[in-house]
């Protein structure tokens, strides 16, 4: 089973490090699972553990005349090997099109990175139906090489970002079924995961995983849901 827990716009630098700390003493005897903690940029740190640090964002450039972003040479810094890629977020409130997170991808793997590469539909797609939410989710790969061999792949319906509301699990099967067909490679959902509800997302054929937000902000909640799938 895989766990990544994306931060975003939330802890520290000394918060991390704390956190990080914390995990791994409830890790280290987990010899099944994989782990992967995405802080924001200012908060990135060195980290030799079970859990693997990514980053949730960088600019496809070794370094360069790019106000506000950060490229490879400053991931090189903490030895970071490990990117998200589309998600949501990045696509809507900071206008990232099709082709930016084509050159993005192309770029991180070309650098070997290992890529959390996130697809998700809005609401008025899924209330179109299943066939219009898989052809919506099959144009987020053009450009896209699903065949790459460090592709991690994250569901994320939009509409249940943040919001408490997860796909139903019959939803979250049928999405996946669909994709497992489009790529054999690892498949995470992502989407209002918590410790109530993973258990029984854990069971659906093709989920390989989760990519959760909120729910991993306390190191306690995330060791629950992680415990919770056991």
């Amino acid at each position: 089973m895989i766990f990544a827990a994306n931060f975003k716009t939330n802890h520290t630098r000394a918060s991390t490090l704390v956190y990080l700390d914390q995990l791994e003493q409830q890790i280290a005897n987990n010899k099944n699972d994989q782990f992967y903690i995405f802080p924001p940029l200012t908060a990135l740190p060195y980290h030799i553990g079970k859990a693997t640090i990514g980053a949730q964002n960088a600019y496809p450039a070794n370094n360069g005349a790019f106000t506000g972003e950060i490229g490879l040479e400053q991931l090189e810094e903490f030895d970071i090997k490990t990117i998200l890629i589309g998600h949501s977020e990045r696509r809507q409130l900071l206008r990232e099109s099709v082709e930016d997170i084509a050159n993005k991808f192309e770029f991180f793997k070309s650098q070997n990175f290992k890529i959390i590469y996130c697809i998700g539909e809005p609401l008025e797609v899924r209330e179109q139906g299943n066939d219009a939410v898989i052809d919506y989710l099959a144009q987020q790969f053009n450009g896209i090489d699903i065949n790459y061999d460090k592709l991690i792949i994250a569901y994320e319906p939009i509409w249940a970002i943040g919001t408490g509301k997860s796909a139903t699990n019959d939803e979250i099967a049928a999405t996946h079924q669909a994709l497992r067909i489009l790529s054999s490679k690892p498949l995470l959902y992502g989407g209002s995961v918590n410790a109530a509800n993973i258990k029984e997302i854990s069971l659906i054929q093709n989920v390989d995983g989760v990519l959760v937000g909120s729910a991993s902000l306390n190191v306690d909640n995330f060791t629950a849901l992680i415990n919770a799938v056991k």
